[in-house]
């Protein structure tokens, strides 16, 4: 109420509300439930004077839970209510505390013996070892290698990774402009990426006559999954034998080795390590001719091999067999930083730079790509091992090289890879655009050639900056940086 020496109109309005709050409640209608707030009396301002923590919630639940249940009889007189028997009411459980069971970073670190790494990550990094500044909201480009030092691992410590393992999915045919070949999608234990093995041995077709040469096959694949696969099973996944139709169905054997083949006999295959390009193989990019260099792989290694002539040959003209090789297809864009970081490389490649300083300054690596992963994939196919064949790589990328004769793959030749407009450097260029940009071919650029400016600076950087073993022409040579 209003105290003080206040107006009679003020007096009068403190009566009227004091009376509308503690006058009879008209009954209500039929279905409706009375408002919460209806039972003012002196019980419920005795109990709010006497504690803070006593609200209306706890008088109508609480303190009496039977009122205002509109199914019992005389729900809304609290007068009515009954306390529990306290002797039947059930002992609470003790509330279960929560222990989390997954130890700090830091106490895993020092339970591992890794106070080294702890150590360094919390005394920080030398500003003035990384003068570039990282972009932010890039995802961390980080690999586990298997041929990985301490030093250079950007992931989990290699005693903490387990051995790289890969394993052929599934294989298929498919045909090409430049002839069918088999594509192995492959799964392996460090990423979970699908790596791709594109074989190119049209010579598997013809199982009824001898071959020459070796069929390039997938051991994992004609492994035995199951003691409870069916022949079909196996078919489904790929290991069969000759081409399979609706008449022909054999599934292959499993296999444990692979044929010791030496050169003397046969030339070796030829194989191309590919890294993934969205912007080049799909939507025909100029900027990089990895499209182009997708497709001249699998034309090169599906053209006819000459053998050399035999001794006891009594025959003049040399014999020749189909071509045989593979392209390991590796999902590594840009370089193994990936296809966000390469878009945003583009335009600052816009702005002025190569594609080496764009990738350090968007605080990656020059190239951060491995083949761990293309040297597995080629063991499996019986493939530059010990024991089985060789390989003749076709690329300018001398690291590719060292890093498959890292991973014990036996190169033994060097096939380089000139761009095909600097391949007709002597002709017209306009001519050779019209001539070969209708041409079929395995990705977007077809069986055409990718040429500009854009392409100049890309090639000239990876001659100067990358150490690709390729001839710069003329036109390259004036490009500015």
């Amino acid at each position: 109420m209003h105290h003080g020496l206040g107006s009679i109109e003020d007096a009068m309005a403190d009566l009227a509300l004091l009376d509308m709050l503690t006058a009879p409640m008209p009954p209500a209608p039929k279905g409706f439930l009375r408002r919460r707030d209806a039972d003012l009396d002196p019980l419920l301002l005795a109990a709010a004077a006497a504690s803070p923590h006593i609200t209306r919630n706890h008088y109508a639940h609480d303190f009496f839970p039977g009122v205002q249940v509109p199914s019992k009889e005389s729900s809304y007189d609290w007068t009515n209510w009954k306390p529990e028997d306290p002797s039947r009411k059930e002992e609470r459980k003790p509330r279960l505390k929560y222990v989390s069971r997954q130890m700090p970073r830091s106490q895993r670190l020092k339970k591992l013996g890794l106070e080294d790494e702890l150590e360094k990550e919390n005394s920080g990094v030398d500003a003035a070892a990384q003068p570039l500044r990282n972009v932010d909201n890039l995802p961390s480009a980080t690999r586990v290698s298997s041929h990985a030092t301490p030093s250079t691992s950007t992931s989990l410590p290699t005693q903490l990774a387990a051995p790289l393992e890969v394993k052929c999915m599934a294989r298929t045919r498919v045909p090409t402009p430049h002839g069918p070949v088999f594509l192995h999608l492959y799964h392996n234990n460090h990423d979970k990426k699908e790596h791709l093995a594109i074989v190119v041995d049209p010579a598997q077709f013809q199982e009824d006559s001898p071959s020459v040469a070796p069929p390039i096959r997938s051991r994992s694949l004609d492994a035995v999954w199951s003691q409870d696969e069916t022949e079909m099973d196996r078919i489904t996944r790929g290991a069969y034998i000759g081409r399979l139709s609706a008449s022909s169905q054999k599934p292959s054997s499993p296999s444990n080795s692979h044929p010791n083949v030496t050169t003397d006999s046969i030339p070796s295959p030829l194989i191309r390590i590919h890294s993934e390009c969205f912007t080049g193989e799909t939507i025909g990019s100029m900027r990089c001719d990895c499209g182009e260099q997708l497709d001249e792989a699998i034309r090169q290694i599906s053209q006819p091999i000459t053998l050399p002539k035999s001794s006891s040959s009594s025959s003049a003209v040399p014999r020749t067999i189909l071509g045989r090789g593979a392209v390991i297809y590796l999902r590594q864009e840009g370089r193994g930083i990936g296809l966000l970081s390469k878009i945003r490389a583009y335009n600052l490649q816009d702005l002025g730079h190569d594609t080496v300083t764009a990738n350090l300054m968007l605080g990656h690596k020059a190239d951060e790509r491995g083949y761990e992963i293309a040297g597995a994939i080629l063991r499996d196919l019986g493939l530059g091992t010990e024991a089985g064949e060789g390989v003749r790589l076709l690329t300018n990328n001398p690291d590719k090289v060292q890093a498959l004769e890292d991973e014990e793959i036996r190169v033994v030749e060097r096939v380089p890879m000139v761009p095909r407009s600097w391949q007709c450097r002597q002709a017209d260029s306009m001519e050779f655009e019209k001539k070969n940009v209708k041409e079929a071919g395995a990705t977007m650029i077809g069986g055409g050639a990718v040429y500009g400016e854009d392409l100049d600076k890309y090639l000239r950087t990876k001659v100067l900056r990358m150490g690709h073993m390729l001839s710069l022409n003329e036109e390259a040579e004036g490009v500015e940086l």
